[in-house]
């Protein structure tokens, strides 16, 4: 088992540590400064050799349509969806609450490393994303999602959540942009988490 992990570890690794020229340039460009929060989004479309398959239709089985996806979402994250450019702008407004935590801290796994056995030139790293006030990374796109509904006059965003870390995601970007946000929990971990629900229910 750990020969198989770390052979994929390596794979990964030599995919993600070394990237081709069009994503180091992609990513060198909105690295600007390594202490603020991006102002654009890199989107890794524009760089795949092979586009991604688009979703199905539940019902039909055909390719996707954008107009499939506005009873869900408003345009402007349904463009995002299909879009095939290289950087994306992130509205001030979102930058403004993302740099409430953001960049979060990154770390390297040097005893895993050395568990794994791996040479000298592969190193791990992982970002630490508990900073954030759900206290996992799902705010991150939470708080995009919940700005572009609210600029598209949404009332009110309703969701669902497991354990509570989207619902506590989605609850406190609402608070951001006062849109109301209504969540529905599994009944097991809305009775084993009292904190996430008082957090749930403060936002």
């Amino acid at each position: 088992f750990k020969q198989s992990l770390r052979m994929k570890v390596m794979h990964v690794m030599h995919h993600v540590l070394r990237p081709n020229a069009a994503a180091r340039r992609a990513f060198a460009a909105i690295a600007c400064d390594s202490v603020k929060v991006p102002k654009a989004w890199y989107n890794i479309q524009a760089d795949l050799k092979v586009p991604l398959p688009p979703p199905l239709h539940p019902g039909e089985l055909r390719p996707c349509l954008p107009d499939d996806f506005a009873p869900l979402f408003p345009m402007s994250l349904i463009q995002q969806e299909i879009s095939t450019e290289r950087y994306i702008d992130i509205p001030e407004p979102v930058r403004e609450v993302l740099e409430l935590w953001r960049p979060s801290p990154l770390f390297r796994a040097s005893r895993w490393e050395k568990a794994l056995k791996l040479p000298q030139d592969v190193k791990i790293f992982y970002k630490y994303e508990g900073g954030s006030p759900s206290g996992s990374h799902k705010t991150n796109t939470a708080v995009a999602q919940i700005f572009y509904n609210k600029e598209a006059g949404t009332k009110k965003v309703t969701t669902e959540t497991g354990a509570g870390q989207w619902g506590s995601a989605l609850a406190f970007s609402g608070a951001q942009f006062d849109l109301p946000v209504e969540v529905y929990q599994v009944k097991v971990s809305y009775e084993q988490k009292p904190y996430l629900k008082a957090f749930i229910e403060t936002c």
